[in-house]
């Protein structure tokens, strides 16, 4: 991660834009802020921060933190869109943040698309919940043709090697 700007897209530094909230020294304002601070956590791959960040239900919280982990880490985060929000300001206790988050995993790029929905608790803003739009997975590497050399470096054809 690039610790010089912000992975959340704002244009910032990370220690002046979503580091202080990931770690606990300041509060996000906003919904979308702390929707920014918690894409900047899955890069960071603080996943502590995104555990912390969402409302418990029943006293348990409902996260695999393992598997969440593990996205987090075999992902390349490449980049944060907020498409719309409505409400979710400093003087409101609830909102909504539409985002898409892009990355790469595994050779596929994928668009986690959502709308999410805030609470704020105490003064303090929380994820509530989520609604995930379908997405498209594309390959993060051109396809590799049939006749073409194997990419492992054996200098057969594709077709005889890793493509068999």
């Amino acid at each position: 991660m690039d610790k010089k700007h912000c992975p959340c897209g704002s244009g910032k530094t990370y220690s002046a834009c979503c580091e202080p909230i990931i770690k606990g020294k300041s509060q996000a304002p906003t919904a979308e802020a702390l929707m920014r601070a918690r894409y900047s956590a899955y890069a960071a791959h603080a996943i502590e921060f995104i555990a912390k960040s969402c409302i418990r239900k029943d006293g348990d919280n409902d996260i695999d933190l393992d598997e969440t982990r593990r996205w987090s880490e075999e992902s390349e985060w490449l980049g944060l869109t907020i498409h719309s929000t409505s409400k979710g300001g400093p003087s409101d206790d609830e909102g909504t943040v539409e985002f898409s988050a892009l990355y790469a995993r595994n050779g596929l790029k994928d668009e986690h698309r959502e709308v999410a929905r805030f609470k704020k608790v105490d003064g303090v803003w929380f994820y509530s919940e989520g609604t995930v739009s379908a997405t498209t997975v594309v390959r993060a590497n051109p396809k590799i043709g049939r006749n073409e050399p194997c990419p492992c470096g054996s200098g057969k054809k594709y077709k005889h090697c890793c493509g068999k």
